[in-house]
């Protein structure tokens, strides 16, 4: 296969097997009669390459015989486009495919480094034990070992290990896009790309989320401490009901909040989330109402710096670690003064920082508002974004719904 410039033909070394009896598969260029030969990661009999190489390989063989395929064809396609073949640049394109030499475990390290130099620790973090999951698994897999059943495999293995299914899907998410950068640098084929229908299809949790009512936030909103009480938890109570006013916002965009976000009447900023994205993200835009002031100036650090932030949680000159620390010990500090609240007011729902904005989200969807208004207060690049995530409020609401069916009912 290939063109008068170089040819190309799957080869078995059967001369020298393995202990096994087992023998490397490699993909042999010929040019001007020089010959060499590039490793790929299959091995086979040599009766099961000629069953894999007949004109009708069945089951197991038409796999082999595919993924065969597709690394001669890897180096035809490569052979095509050179304007004119030299082992060097040939070597160059064809050497850099991750099926053939690299591990996905290298490949995660690459992008994890790639997160770290633009300071997403957060994300870094939840690659990194992606990584460290899977390599668990099957240490030093490459790309063209990462088959449907390899992956249905590693979610059976890590539901025997006791993680959920919401981690798996966390985990294989990642794997995701790292095939796709793979993919889209050019450096990988699309024949090994193991996701999608008919392929393996990645699992997505059933969570049922559980927002407040309007009576439980109202409870919280009144709620007074106990004199004596330590300030954290006024703190914490007032850091939450922020989060709740300001559209839902997370901890880590109130914490990243400086004084050049507020505009007069409005606080204006974009969520760190999106701040990297390629398109056109329009800025969140929040009335500045009396609690909300209320909260900044009780809690808010004065400044005539308008870099400066406005709650005294971090400080310029800060590295990324350092200031992940700090926004997850803040975290931290809210959900537990929040939960001793919610205990004493009798609320059975744990209330976290994540149940502000899951709150934000639906009593406005329980109000009437339209999904498009949700999306565009939540911040969202799109509105099925918003429709995914109000989807799991969505068994509260009917049930709700059927019991007005039976109002009348007498108790």
């Amino acid at each position: 296969m290939g063109s008068s410039k170089a040819t190309t033909s799957i080869f078995i070394d059967k001369y020298h097997p393995k202990v096994d009896g087992l023998c490397a598969i490699s993909i042999r260029v010929t040019f001007e009669r020089k010959k060499k030969y590039y490793p790929t990661p299959l091995s086979l009999t040599v009766e099961d390459f000629e069953k894999a190489m007949g004109d009708k390989p069945r089951n197991g063989f038409k796999v082999f015989a595919l993924q065969m395929q597709a690394y001669e064809k890897r180096a035809a396609d490569i052979i095509k486009e050179l304007p004119d073949f030299t082992w060097l640049a040939f070597e160059k394109r064809y050497l850099s495919n991750r099926g053939v030499k690299d591990t996905i475990y290298a490949a995660f390290g690459e992008y994890i480094t790639e997160l770290k130099g633009e300071e997403r620790i957060g994300t870094a973090v939840s690659y990194e034990c992606a990584q460290n999951s899977l390599n668990n698994f099957a240490s030093n897999a490459k790309f063209a070992e990462v088959t449907p059943e390899f992956l249905r495999k590693y979610e059976k293995w890590m539901l025997e290990e006791g993680n959920s299914i919401t981690t798996v899907g966390i985990y294989l998410r990642s794997l995701r896009t790292i095939f796709n950068n793979a993919i889209a640098e050019g450096v990988l084929t699309k024949d090994f790309y193991p996701f999608g229908k008919k392929k393996y299809e990645i699992p997505t949790a059933n969570n049922i989320k559980k927002a407040l009512t309007l009576k439980d936030i109202a409870a919280i909103y009144y709620y007074k401490p106990e004199k004596g009480t330590h300030k954290n938890v006024q703190m914490a109570k007032d850091f939450w009901l922020f989060m709740y006013l300001c559209n839902g916002m997370n901890v880590k965009d109130m914490c990243l909040l400086k004084h050049k976000n507020i505009k007069g009447k409005v606080l204006e900023f974009e969520r760190a989330k999106t701040a990297r994205t390629k398109r056109k993200v329009e800025p969140i835009r929040i009335p500045l109402t009396e609690d909300i002031k209320r909260i900044i100036n009780k809690w808010g650090h004065v400044s005539g710096d308008e870099n400066a932030y406005i709650f005294p949680i971090l400080s310029k000159g800060l590295t990324s670690d350092r200031e992940r620390q700090l926004i997850k010990q803040f975290t931290r500090l809210i959900n537990d003064h929040m939960n001793s609240i919610v205990s004493e007011l009798g609320i059975e729902n744990d209330v976290t920082t994540y149940a502000a904005r899951h709150s934000f989200a639906t009593i406005l969807q329980r109000s009437g508002a339209s999904v498009s208004f949700i999306s565009e207060a939540l911040g969202h690049t799109n509105v099925q974004t918003t429709q995914n995530y109000l989807a799991g409020f969505e068994d509260e609401s009917k049930k709700e719904v059927t019991k007005a069916l039976i109002a009348f009912k007498k108790d």
